[in-house]
Parts: structure tokens; sequence; C-alpha cells
């Protein structure tokens, strides 16, 4: 009887641990970083709370209370521990709930996953935004640098329908995401990212984003419109 509700017992810590009691996350819905851990947890089969900020207006005591080094959203909070920064949330996702798994089980095409995850964030990202906030000869170059960035991450497809292969995994998701503010910043700011040069990439945004599972996080393309219009006319008037 004894040992029927020890194993009874770590049972339902099992399965809680699988549900992800316990797990909130801080974010604005407004923000692609706190989308692809939306995407992250909605894979994994995570149960969560969403605890949305009122950004950019203010940013709550709570979240300076969970993330007081950088400020910033996202932030997972699980059993009161937080962390901080995207990536690092989702490999802990990875790490802490092994169901549905977002890295491949070799080491080598591990590394290769962190990798292009960690191209698109510090390569591609920053291009594309620094063409988004300037004008001029500056937003020129900085357009050939984005998609000089956005070839290079292509290759890392090598001929697949995602980074994950046949099904989506840690690359889609931390880059995923690019290929909506990406359009929106083509249309706020008058230039061109996304074209035939990079005609495998832009096939690889739209198979990831209609899948159902990424589709149904997404904002609404009007409101982020709305959004990063307003950013824009700020940035680009600090600039000059």
């Amino acid at each position: 009887t004894t040992k029927t509700l020890d194993c009874s017992a770590a049972t339902k810590r099992l399965l809680q641990e699988m549900a992800g009691e316990g797990v909130k996350l801080i974010g604005f819905w407004g923000s692609p970083f706190a989308l692809r851990v939306k995407w992250a947890l909605k894979l994994k089969e995570i149960q969560y709370e969403y605890l949305e900020e009122d950004l950019p207006y203010k940013k709550s005591d709570m979240l300076l209370k969970y993330n007081p080094v950088y400020k910033k959203v996202p932030v997972l909070v699980h059993d009161e521990k937080p962390i901080a920064e995207s990536l690092v949330i989702i490999e802990y996702i990875e790490d802490k709930w092994k169901q549905n798994p977002l890295l491949p089980e070799d080491p080598y095409e591990r590394a290769k996953a962190r990798f292009w995850a960690k191209f698109a964030d510090e390569k591609c990202v920053p291009a594309i935004m620094l063409a988004f906030r300037t004008t001029g000869e500056a937003q020129e170059k900085a357009v050939r640098e984005a998609r000089e960035h956005l070839k290079t991450l292509e290759s890392g497809l090598a001929g697949k329908r995602f980074f994950g292969g046949e099904s989506i995994g840690f690359v889609d998701i931390a880059a995923g995401w690019i290929g909506i503010w990406a359009r929106v910043t083509e249309e706020i700011a008058g230039i061109k990212l996304i074209d035939e040069e990079v005609a495998l990439l832009d096939t690889w945004f739209k198979d990831f984003l209609e899948l159902p599972v990424i589709k149904e996080c997404l904002p609404p393309r009007d409101r982020l419109l709305e959004l990063n219009q307003g950013f824009h006319k700020m940035l680009t008037a600090a600039s000059t």
C-alpha cells in the first residue's frame, strides 16, 4: 500500500510537471520575443498563466521584480523562479519538459540549431531594425546588410522544409517571427527585404506561419502595423 501511494504521488508530481503547473509568462502582445516563447510552450503542450504588460507605456512592479537586470519581456516564472531572455527561456523549456523535443538528439545537430538561432538574433534582427529606424544612405546600407544576412540564414535550410527537417524545431521558433516583422518593416519603411533572391526562405516563412499551432498565436497584422508605425515615427524623428 505504501509503495502504491508513493508511486501515485510520484506519478502525480510528474503529471503536474508535464502540464506546466506553476508556470507564468510575462509578455506583451506586440513583442516577437514573447511570441516565440508562446510558440515553445504551445508546442510542448505546457499550460501557463499569461500576464500582459502595458507596454510601451509603463513597466509593472512585477516585471521589475522578476527581471531587474534587463527590465524587459518576456520573463518565464516557474515555481517563482524567473528566467529572462527569450532564447534562454526556450532552452529552459526544452530542458525542463522532455515531451515534444524542439532540439535534435545529435549533439552536432543541436549545436547547428543553436548557431542559426544566434545568427538570426545577432545578424538578421539588428540589420532589419537598423533599416527600420534610419533613412537615406544609412537605411540603404542597412537594407543591403539585412538582405545579405537573410541570404546566409537561408543557406541553413539546406533544402529542408523547416530548419528542424519535416517538423518545426528550435530555429523555426527562434527565427520564424521575422517573416511577419520584416514584411511590416517593408511596408512602413518603404523598403524590400524579402524577394526572389531568398525564395526558399520566403517559402519557409509562409509554410511556418501558416501552421495552425503557429498562426493562432500571431497578433493581428493591422494592430501590429499600427503599433510599429508609431515606433517608426518616433525612431526616425530621433535619428534626424
